[in-house]
């Protein structure tokens, strides 16, 4: 059998769709969401972010072709010359200073999925880290075309939010999401069975952690 990144998403289709379609991101498309949930996430990102780069170091180290190499150095690249910088600019809009983030506790549900992420690559091998990073970078790019494409969300001045929605709609990150995805259907392709087992349940463990990390904003604000 070829197995494709929809298979993964097929194998846990319950905790993808509750990653995807979460309350906390139906809130933020239709611009309901309470403020001290969307500035808890954003501090908290801001944390994933560095650690995601370290993931990237990781990658490159695990990397056994000049590609993947090349690969892996521009993702860290690409988080620590410019995402770091435009999430500090996002979180400034909202109130959150550079200060307030270099001296931000992380909060366990950022401990779990970060940690976990490094704990399977440092187990396992490219692919291993690779899925465990998908619901992150192929979640988000799925989360922003399907609020796009539902009634109840606000696109424009109406909806506070809307930045967020347009950074992960756009044309760059949705480029990304599909080389990440062509990098993952290319190396799906020749596992085996078993195999493709063992990053199923990777996926869905990681999946059910992106669910948590939703969850800790909208507790947050309770």
């Amino acid at each position: 059998m070829c197995y494709r990144f929809a298979d993964l998403t097929t194998a846990c289709q319950d905790d993808w769709t509750a990653y995807l379609q979460h309350d906390f991101v139906r809130a933020l498309g239709a611009g309901s969401l309470d403020e001290n949930a969307f500035r808890h996430y954003l501090k908290q990102d801001y944390l994933f972010l560095i650690h995601f780069a370290r993931a990237y170091a990781l990658a490159a180290y695990k990397s056994r072709t000049l590609a993947d190499l090349r690969q892996a150095h521009e993702g860290l690249k690409a988080i620590v010359d410019i995402e770091l910088d435009l999430h500090v600019g996002f979180c400034r809009e909202w109130g959150i200073s550079e200060d307030d983030l270099a001296q931000l506790p992380e909060a366990r549900a950022t401990l779990a999925y970060t940690r976990y992420v490094l704990d399977t690559g440092n187990r396992g091998d490219l692919l291993d880290l690779h899925v465990a990073l998908a619901p992150c970078l192929v979640g988000y790019g799925e989360i922003a075309n399907w609020l796009n494409a539902q009634p109840f969300t606000l696109r424009g001045e109406g909806n506070p939010y809307d930045a967020w929605i347009a950074m992960y709609a756009s044309d760059e990150f949705q480029a990304a999401m599909n080389a990440e995805l062509e990098w993952l259907n290319a190396r799906l392709a020749d596992v085996t069975p078993a195999r493709f087992a063992e990053l199923s349940t990777t996926f869905r463990d990681a999946t059910r952690l992106e669910i948590d990390f939703w969850q800790m904003g909208l507790d947050q604000a309770d």
